[in-house]
Parts: structure tokens; C-alpha cells; sequence
């Protein structure tokens, strides 16, 4: 059976991480002028979204592109440096917390209207609005059948709001 090279599949999934890379090399240089990694921003904005500004080490893990052992470094170093700390969690000893602390949101204010510019630039402003809600869907329904955990830690019981 031959392949067919030209499979609309190959296509679609061709397209999808062409525009994230592109997206993600526009947003880390623009990072790294706030001495951020893009981990770290994914981080910071996981943690000010979340309920109370905290998430349990594990979700954050299953949220970001962070394995369990590699959250824990980025959380270490991002403690030294006073962006989020550690806190321990009462019903359970054996996780912990990361919290963005007021530090960490002030790193945000400062790089979010510069970043908020890049995304409507290069990302939203190249949609309508209808094509973004479907989007937003499409995505959706994606993400939560290859990483059902990714929603863990937050109000995701909730219908999620379109924009």
C-alpha cells in the first residue's frame, strides 16, 4: 500500500506545529528581554489563572510541557529568585504548592501588554471573531483527549469561557 504524502492529516498537524513554532519563536525572544524563559512565563500565567494563584506541583507538571522532575527545578529556581514560592499542602504532606507571589505577578504586569501586542499582531488579531471562538473549541477537545490532566487544579468543572 503506498503512502499518500499528501494526506490532508499530515497537512493539518504540519500546519499546527509550524504556526506554534513560529508563534513560540516571536514570544521567546520577547521573553527573554524580561529575563524569562517561555517555561517560565507558562508558569507564571498557569499560576496568576489559577484559583487562589497556586496549583499543586503534579498539575502544574500536567499543565505545562513539564515533566514531574522537571517542574520541581524550574519551581526551585523561580523560588530563588522570589517569583512563586512553595507552600505545603494540608490534606496531603507528600505535594506542595507553587504560589506566584507578588513579585512574580509584578514580572507579569510588566511583560503582558508588550506580549498581549505580539499575540493580537501575530495570532488573535488574524481572526475573526467567530473563527476564534471555534478555536478556542477546537482546541479544547484536542487538548482534553491527549491531556485530560491539564485541566486538573482548576475551575475546569465550570463551561469554560470563550474568550
Amino acid at each position: 500500500m503506498a503512502v499518500d504524502f499528501n494526506d490532508p492529516r499530515f497537512t493539518a498537524f504540519g500546519l499546527f506545529a509550524e504556526a506554534y513554532t513560529g508563534l513560540t519563536n516571536r514570544f521567546a525572544a520577547q521573553f527573554e528581554q524580561h529575563r524569562l524563559s517561555p517555561v517560565e512565563f507558562e508558569v507564571l500565567m498557569r499560576l496568576a489563572r489559577s484559583p487562589q494563584h497556586r496549583l499543586r506541583m503534579t498539575d502544574l507538571a500536567g499543565q505545562t510541557s513539564l515533566s514531574t522532575s522537571g517542574v520541581t527545578r524550574v519551581v526551585d529556581r523561580m523560588d530563588r529568585e522570589g517569583l512563586i514560592r512553595r507552600e505545603a499542602c494540608e490534606s496531603d504532606r507528600r505535594s506542595s504548592y507553587a504560589v506566584i507571589t507578588p513579585a512574580g505577578i509584578k514580572r507579569l504586569e510588566e511583560i503582558l501588554p508588550e506580549h498581549l501586542q505580539l499575540m493580537q499582531e501575530w495570532f488573535i488579531g488574524r481572526l475573526g471573531e467567530e473563527e476564534l471562538d471555534q478555536l478556542l473549541g477546537l482546541l479544547r477537545k484536542i487538548r482534553d483527549a491527549v491531556n485530560p490532566c491539564a485541566t486538573a487544579g482548576t475551575e475546569s468543572e465550570l463551561p469554560a469561557p470563550t474568550r
